[in-house]
């Protein structure tokens, strides 16, 4: 009946918690289809299908001229990798197991490591995907050059972080209406495939239509992606510290109205759902 918690330090703590979260993530990878492998196959797949929808659809459309000046195909590939881990990571943040869930019930366990484990593990497997596209391209097609590879990669990681931090304020409104925040996050990411960018270069677009595009985060991180990867283009109307300042102030709301809500759950939220 009476415990007594023993003390433990800072860095037991840290790494107890870090194993807890690499446990969830293994189990959040697993989770979709019951197999790493299978995973990763399927969101490959997925990534293909949409590099090959995207440049039939230029192709049929006459708009490859409005492409930079250099590899067609990872000038797709630059919108959608960024895209596609945007989104994903927008929805794995949303459907995480929240503090209703019956894996709560287990002491450890907390809302903490069960959103941080959705997106490592939303994290892990577009990282993979990214490379074994290029590395399929590049062995069977044409060799593949990046100007900077590491700035390319930073805009990954910042698609990623800009939609953990939105998918955070979906999450912590979701229990107070299911339904339209729902289908308010169905209808941002469905908005992305124009909103994003990704079929355009911002440098070209005059400024009554720019306007309509720069409050994205995921437009600006796109068009900087393809200043990093082609060296024959230089993005004038687009920022890094945008999303950075963007992704940071959405997450700390995210934070604090998943903590308002976590305060204020009832297991009835979720009996019609």
């Amino acid at each position: 009946m009476f415990q007594r918690t023993p003390r433990v330090s800072g860095i037991y703590a840290a790494a107890s918690l870090a194993e807890l979260i690499y446990h969830s993530t293994v189990r959040s990878i697993r989770k979709s289809s019951g197999n790493a492998f299978v995973g990763l196959l399927m969101n490959v797949s997925q990534t293909i299908v949409l590099v090959i929808t995207f440049y039939v659809m230029f192709t049929v459309l006459g708009l490859r001229g409005n492409a930079i000046r250099g590899d067609f195909l990872l000038y797709i590939m630059t919108g959608i990798f960024l895209f596609m881990t945007h989104s994903k990571a927008l929805g794995a943040v949303m459907g995480s197991e929240g503090p209703t869930s019956a894996m709560m019930k287990h002491a450890p366990m907390n809302t903490v490591i069960a959103i941080s484990s959705a997106a490592l593990g939303c994290l892990y497997t577009q990282l993979l995907s990214v490379f074994v596209v290029l590395f399929l391209y590049h062995v069977a097609w044409t060799p593949v050059h990046i100007e900077d590879p590491i700035g390319a990669i930073g805009m990954i990681l910042l698609s990623w972080f800009t939609g953990v931090a939105i998918g955070m304020v979906f999450l912590a409104a979701k229990p107070w209406a299911p339904g339209f925040f729902g289908l308010a996050a169905s209808i941002y990411s469905r908005a992305n495939m124009i909103a994003s960018g990704k079929m355009f270069l911002a440098n070209t677009l005059p400024h009554w239509m720019l306007v309509m595009f720069d409050w994205n985060p995921l437009f600006h991180t796109i068009d900087q992606a393809r200043g990093f990867t082609f060296i024959n283009y230089n993005p004038h109307y687009s920022s890094v510290s945008y999303p950075v300042y963007v992704g940071i102030t959405l997450l700390m709301i995210g934070l604090m109205g998943e903590f308002f809500t976590r305060k204020h759950v009832s297991l009835s939220w979720t009996a019609g759902q």
